[in-house]
């Protein structure tokens, strides 16, 4: 049996927390992939698991194997990444977090020309808000959308957005149009949970920058459930110009402080480091740089 196949599958169960989810990622049976775990410690002489109908559990010595099975894998795999890089091959599996919404709107349709473009490369692409740790999740990239703080990551700026106060017309015709950001606490306000500076909204205008504490009448971690209920008349949202251009631009939401907006916010491609990096994740950065050069909601 292939030592390498048995500890590929082991690490996959591991990293999966179960038999099943393991299979289904490495497209094999549940009882291939088991048959392999059993092979592998009846040819060890230890058990490195420990099986409950609940969950699984690294023994001992499963979780020193482990870790030195990852730290082989982790070797062949930058191996092979070397020599990639050398023959300038687009090649392999591309693993990428992307944000949530951002994802559904304007990169779910570049995945396919992209593929087009690179038949040998296999996508695996997985949306979520949450913020990522890219060494210790084995993604190739991210795209950020943040004032990047100084990291050990490289990043290339993609584009840029802002985010910006709308409401919809109904809402306005009832409530009134707020002339300054101060009257913002009279309103009906929702508010997106995950932004970096809590409850309050961070906004330049013409005297400078300033900072309003905000009491929601709605909270939640989704832009568009956010958006959602704005246009369904029940207040005003804090939102990037990625989310709300084509609500805008239908005018099922309108500005409200036109002259209040925040700070410029960035949108990166962000990856672990420029040494050795592969030539299908630069060929990914440059096409999505060309792809989002001229955004959708800059005009």
């Amino acid at each position: 049996m292939d030592k390498f196949q048995e500890m590929r599958v082991f690490v996959a169960v591991v990293d999966a927390g179960s038999f099943v989810r393991a299979a289904d990622a490495l497209d094999l049976s549940k009882a291939a992939v088991s048959r392999l775990v059993s092979d592998l410690e009846a040819r060890l002489g230890v058990r490195l698991l420990h099986r409950t109908t609940r969950k699984l559990s690294l023994t001992e010595v499963g979780e020193v194997f482990h870790e030195r099975c990852r730290q082989l894998l982790d070797s062949v795999a930058e191996a092979e990444a070397e020599l990639s890089t050398h023959s300038g091959a687009v090649i392999g599996r591309l693993k990428i977090n992307v944000p949530f919404t951002f994802g559904l709107l304007h990169l779910a349709s570049l995945w396919p020309r992209f593929m087009a473009q690179h038949p040998q490369v296999v996508l695996d692409v997985t949306l979520s808000d949450r913020f990522v740790d890219l060494v210790d999740e084995g993604y190739d990239l991210a795209v950020r959308i943040a004032r990047l703080q100084a990291s050990s990551l490289v990043s290339r700026r993609l584009a840029s957005t802002h985010m910006v106060l709308c409401a919809s017309p109904q809402y306005l015709r009832e409530h009134g149009a707020p002339v300054h950001p101060a009257e913002l606490e009279q309103h009906a306000l929702i508010s997106y949970t995950l932004l970096s500076t809590g409850e309050q909204w961070e906004l330049q205008g013409p005297e400078g920058s300033l900072n309003v504490r905000i009491s929601p009448r709605m909270r939640t971690n989704s832009g568009d459930t956010c958006c959602a209920a704005a246009i369904g008349h029940q207040g005003i949202v804090f939102q990037p110009t990625f989310l709300v251009a084509q609500h805008l631009a239908s005018g099922a939401l309108v500005p409200v402080l036109p002259q209040y907006r925040s700070p410029e916010i960035g949108i990166y491609a962000v990856y672990p480091t420029r040494k050795h990096l592969t030539p299908k994740v630069r060929a990914l950065i440059d096409f999505l740089a060309e792809a989002l050069r001229t955004p959708a909601w800059s005009g």
